[in-house]
């Protein structure tokens, strides 16, 4: 292959460098494309075909069903890898050993203390609020308590600001549901691990003492790991155009948290149960609404099924649809609603329509289940996806500071009208 490719615009042939990322992805640089042929740019809605920025954090193949996290297979690190080691290999580059393992896990332990005026914001929300409303609100309120912005140049500086997000945003997520069920709001224990301390946060009620089940806990565990990070999508191209401005990690993980929101993003194992909710109060016919999905002129949308990126399968519904089994059946578990999951789930992997498309069950389809299984309010899955996510936030933004890189400021294709006269209101 040429390692460079040639654009002719009006007669005139311009040359552009091909880069090669070291798994042979191959793109065009055309960060010159503009000065050299005078004010000529591309378009590409929903920057499907642009690369952003160079990245050494995650490797995603949509046509091959791969995601592999600082090159280790996303199959490993859910396998054998817990949550606080993955975010370290995201963050910092490789696994940690040993010894920087428990020094991650004590520093973070010792951030993980909110300063007390936070619980008078808590207080100001209507009990109503939805938690991921709540939660970007929250982190953007850490500001005002850490208002000295972060010397990207020193490790130290850096370092410090990563223990004290990643060990006070549990905090805040624990918080948005328990304002939300009413609960007093509590902290985790020194002696517990990361996992286990959010779910103490989460679940435990103020009159008994609370103990993880353990297959809840490895498969939070393994959730969390699936959501760390996933290549430059909504919220993480969010995190990094808002950081690129310089604004504090602090605000650009807010501003992620609000791209997250969003039903066609995070919000999708809401809108999955929300789905399910439906079709149990229409009477919980599977059938009709595999039909209905199949209709092109009907309105309705099947969530939880495909994906914009894998093409295949999504490499992370087929790990989470393991632990899914595991949970519903260690809790036992009745529920129409997950009744109504388990059959749309057999009638898409049976149904030529289906398999042939390739539209299989993705990922916020089973966390869904897993959630509700948990008992954590629907309000709350997007939070959760947010908690997964932050190391991958985290990383992302530390690379883009490192590298030094621009400030975010795409172009446009202007489509309004021409100069236009002016005229005085009297004239108008």
């Amino acid at each position: 292959m040429s390692d460079i490719a040639k654009l002719q615009i009006d007669g005139k042939t311009y040359e552009f460098p091909l880069i090669k990322g070291t798994e042979d992805e191959v793109a065009i640089d055309i960060k010159t494309l503009r000065g050299a042929t005078g004010g000529v740019t591309t378009i590409d809605p929903g920057f499907k075909n642009t690369g952003s920025c160079k990245s050494a954090v995650t490797f995603l193949d949509g046509e091959k069903g791969i995601l592999r996290y600082r090159g280790y297979a996303i199959e490993d690190l859910a396998e054998k890898a817990d949550f606080l080691e993955v975010a370290y290999a995201l963050i910092f580059g490789d696994l940690p050993n040993k010894t920087q393992l428990e020094k991650f896990d004590a520093d973070i332990k010792s951030k993980s203390v909110v300063d007390e005026d936070v619980k008078k914001i808590v207080d100001a929300f209507p009990k109503n609020a939805h938690p991921m409303g709540v939660l970007s609100s929250l982190t953007s309120a850490l500001i005002a308590f850490n208002p000295e912005s972060v010397n990207v140049d020193s490790e130290e500086e850096m370092y410090d600001a990563i223990v004290n997000i990643m060990g006070k945003f549990p905090v805040l997520v624990a918080w948005a549901m328990r304002k939300k069920e009413g609960l007093p709001l509590n902290y985790g224990s020194k002696s517990l691990g990361y996992v286990e301390n959010i779910m103490k946060m989460m679940f435990e009620k103020p009159n008994e003492d609370y103990t993880a089940n353990p297959i809840i806990k490895d498969a939070l565990d393994k959730l969390l790991i699936l959501h760390a990070d996933h290549e430059q999508n909504c919220s993480t191209s969010t995190v990094r155009i808002v950081g690129s401005s310089h604004a504090g990690l602090f605000a650009s993980l807010s501003a992620g948290i609000s791209a997250l929101w969003g039903p066609l993003h995070g919000g999708a194992n809401q809108a999955v149960l929300e789905m399910l909710e439906a079709i149990k109060e229409d009477g919980g016919d599977t059938k009709k609404y595999m039909a209905k999905a199949k209709d092109k002129s009907d309105p309705f949308r099947l969530m939880g099924f495909g994906h914009r990126v894998y093409k295949n399968f999504d490499p992370r519904a087929t790990i989470i649809k393991v632990a899914a089994k595991e949970v519903l059946e260690d809790l036992g578990v009745e529920d129409p609603i997950l009744k109504i999951a388990k059959g749309l789930e057999e009638e898409a992997l049976s149904d030529p329509y289906f398999v042939d498309r390739k539209l299989y069950p993705n990922v916020d389809f089973y966390s869904g289940i897993i959630y509700r299984a948990m008992g954590i309010p629907v309000e709350m899955f997007t939070v959760m996806f947010a908690l997964g996510r932050l190391p991958g936030w985290i990383a992302q933004w530390k690379e883009m500071r490192e590298n030094k890189e621009p400030i975010g400021r795409p172009r446009q294709v202007y489509t309004g009208e021409n100069l236009k006269e002016f005229k005085t209101v009297e004239n108008r």
